[in-house]
Formats: structure tokens, sequence, C-alpha cells
């Protein structure tokens, strides 16, 4: 058989392939560029993941509490092919831009051109938590909110193993300043997430008149930033910050290269919140309450876990940033081994009224009450190993993980300390915990 013959052959058996694949999948399209595609990875070599760009600019609109947003796509083909999200209305509004666009009830759904596009939307900036407290909030002179809070979690449909790399840019008023959890200068980030293909800003942000300041806490780089002329106390909180994170880091060794605690006044919830690389702090809590606890410690343990858990279980990571917040105080030497007793005793007094621990979410008194649960595994777990291992174990393979923990996810990895099952865990206070 000659060269020419052979040739003729492949040829005939490509275009057979081609014919099969249109007649059961229905889209030549898609067979052509999934060919496009392994001459884009270079054949056997190492593949490099195709990539387009996503731009998002957020305007703020103090007049109206709101944020204009556009995003563009830019891509070489048709990498992206759809990209949907939960935008529910009046929240998210307003929706225009090149391609097909429409509604699904709460969903939005983008199919845009093949090159790329524009989609643009207005999202509110004020939203509420409970009681006219907020969780975002926009005044005349700064706004506080979330990444979620301009663009929610996305649903994506693309080549695959294609990619986004993702900025983030703000066009702000005169005097405006921006800051987020992500890298970045003049008001332009670069929002990278290598656990996810398409990347979305996250995490807590601010703009407006702000004030910030950072230290260098060994290898971390640690801000605090908040609202200009309201008092807030930024060098005492990294000099708190400065005595405790050693510690912190010893427990979450992973921790954040980049930290920042964001503080703003009322009306804003008055608590603490986390999010990745980042927590939220109301401008009244103190760094250390009167019974002993830190909500800041609390929101900084759930940075390091990293962790969500199971309907019925939030009391494990609520009870472990409550718990490990505690130790972390002491650890540092900030408070005695006397007021850690102490602070554990209130927390066992405050617990006591509350039910069973597995309900649907944590209340004050139920991580009160799981604070107190975790003090006693961790004494178990001490006697029952002589001392070679801790609650400390514990946390560490509980966080991190990827997935929602569960009441048998901590139940099996105390018990690979100890040997055996954990008497502290079949106690009553877990209610149907089991069930």
């Amino acid at each position: 058989m000659n060269r020419g013959t052979v040739w003729a052959m492949r040829l005939l058996a490509v275009f057979a392939a081609a014919v099969l694949f249109v007649g059961c999948d229905g889209s030549a399209s898609e067979f052509i560029e999934t060919i496009e595609e392994a001459d884009y990875q270079g054949g056997g070599g190492s593949p490099t993941a195709p990539e387009y760009r996503i731009d998002v600019t957020v305007t703020p609109n103090p007049e109206d509490r709101q944020f204009n947003v556009s995003l563009r796509l830019r891509q070489p083909r048709p990498l992206l092919r759809e990209l949907s999200f939960r935008a529910p209305e009046p929240t998210y509004s307003d929706f225009s831009g090149d391609g097909d666009i429409s509604r699904d009830g709460e969903r939005v759904i983008w199919l845009p051109p093949r090159r790329g596009g524009t989609l643009s939307w207005t999202t509110t900036a004020q939203r509420e938590r409970s009681n006219e407290a907020y969780d975002a909030y926009m005044t005349d002179e700064w706004a506080m909110f979330r990444g979620s809070d301009l663009m929610p979690p996305a649903r994506t449909r693309s080549i695959e193993d294609a990619v986004s790399k993702t900025t983030l840019k703000f066009d702000l008023p005169k005097n405006w300043t921006s800051i987020t959890e992500h890298p970045g200068t003049d008001n332009q980030y670069e929002v990278n997430n290598p656990d996810r293909r398409f990347d979305r800003p996250t995490g807590w942000m601010q703009v407006g008149r702000i004030g910030t300041r950072t230290e260098q806490i060994g290898s971390r780089k640690i801000r605090v930033t908040g609202p200009r002329d309201y008092g807030i106390h930024r060098m005492d909180m990294l000099a708190f910050l400065r005595w405790t994170m050693p510690e912190t880091l010893r427990l979450f060794p992973a921790y954040p290269d980049l930290f920042t605690v964001f503080i703003a006044p009322a009306p804003m919830w008055r608590g603490g919140l986390s999010a990745p690389a980042s927590i939220y702090l109301h401008e009244s809590r103190p760094m250390i309450s009167e019974n002993g606890t830190s909500t800041l410690l609390h929101e900084m343990v759930h940075v390091g876990m990293s962790a969500r858990a199971v309907d019925g279980a939030d009391w494990i990571v609520e009870g472990m940033a409550e718990y490990y917040g505690l130790q972390i105080l002491r650890r540092s030497g900030t408070i005695s081994r006397e007021r850690l007793d102490v602070a554990l005793g209130k927390l066992a007094e405050w617990g006591n009224d509350a039910g069973p621990l597995c309900s649907s979410r944590s209340s004050g008194a139920l991580t009160a009450k799981a604070a107190v649960l975790m003090h006693r595994l961790n004494r178990e777990i001490d006697r029952k190993s002589d001392d070679r291992y801790s609650l400390d174990n514990v946390l560490r393979d509980l966080s991190n993980t990827g997935r929602r923990i569960s009441v048998d996810d901590l139940a099996t990895s105390v018990s690979s300390y100890i040997g055996e099952e954990s008497s502290v865990l079949d106690s009553a206070d877990l209610g149907d915990c089991k069930s």
C-alpha cells in the first residue's frame, strides 16, 4: 500500500469519526472545538489550560445606595459558553449586554457571543440581616460589603479545563479608596482562586473614605481597615494581633498570607463574620469581652479552619472557634490560666439553657455549650492518649477539607487518637446527633 493510499484512508477515518460524533451529539461545532482544544494544548506535552479574561468593573452609586456592575468577557474562541447565577429581584436588576440574556425565576442566564462581550447589572448596596442591622451597607462616605454582594456564586459551561483570568476594578468617587482580600493597587485587583476554574470576587470589601494600617507579622501581611473619623483603634488591634498571631499560625500553618480585618460602625450588624482571608468586626466589639472570649479570634479561627458543617452540625465549627479563641488567648499569654477557667465556667453557665447541640443553626448559648464540650474532648484525648495527642490534632483533621464536616467526622477523628469511641461524644448533650 503506497503512502498516498495510507493518508487517504486516515482522512476517511477522521471524516467518519466526525460524522459519527455529530450523529450522536447533534453538534458539529462541539467536535471542532474539541479538535482546537487538542491543538491548543500541544498534543502529548504538559497541557496548558485555555484561558479567557473576565474584567469586572464596579461603580458605587451612593445617592441610590447601589452598585453598578459591568462584566466584560474576552476570549480567543468560544471557551465560556454560558454563565448563570442566582440573582433575585430587586436585589439584582437591570441586566443588559451582548449575546442572549434570560431570566428563569431567580436565576439569570447569559449566553455570550463567541468572542466575548459585556454583561451589566445593578445590585443593592444594603442587605438587612435582622432588626435593622445590616451585613452590607452604604453611606455617602463609605460602603461595606462582600464580593458575593456584587456578583453571586456562578455556574459556568465552558470547554473542558478552560479557566478564567479575572480582574476587579473599582471606579470610585473623588477621595474614595478601596480595599479587598485580593492583591492589587490603584483600585484594581487580581482575583485568583486555584481551587476554582471560574474566579469571581470574594471576601469582605470596603470602599470610601477609609483608613488602613498594615503590619508584617512573620511571613503574613496583616491589615486593619475601617471608615475614617469613627475612632477605630487600628493600632491597638494590630498590637493585639502581634501577641496572638504566632499561636494562630501554630494551629493553622496554611493561614492566608494576606489577612484583613474590616471594621465598620452601626447600622452594620453588631458582631463578627468571617470570609476567605478576611473578617468583618463591628467597631463596638472589644478585642476581649468581659466574659474572657474574643469575637475577633473566634472569627480568625473560622478563617483558619475554612470549614462548614452539614445540617445540624454547625455547633462543631462554632464550638471549635469559640474554644480555640480562648486557647489562643491563653497560649499567647494574653490571659492567665485562672482567667481561662473563669471563662469556661461562664460559658458552661450560659450553655445550661441551650437545647440539643444538633440544631439547625448554632445560637450563642449552643456555641457556649459546644465550646465546653470541646474542652471536655481535649481533656479526654490528653488522658486516653497519655498526652501524645490533643484536640489540636482533631482541629487540623477537620480544617480545610473542602467538604462539609459531620458529627461522624468529628467522632472518627477523635477515635483515631484515643483508640476507642469517645465517651464525651456519647453523652446526653448531643441529643439525637447520632441518629
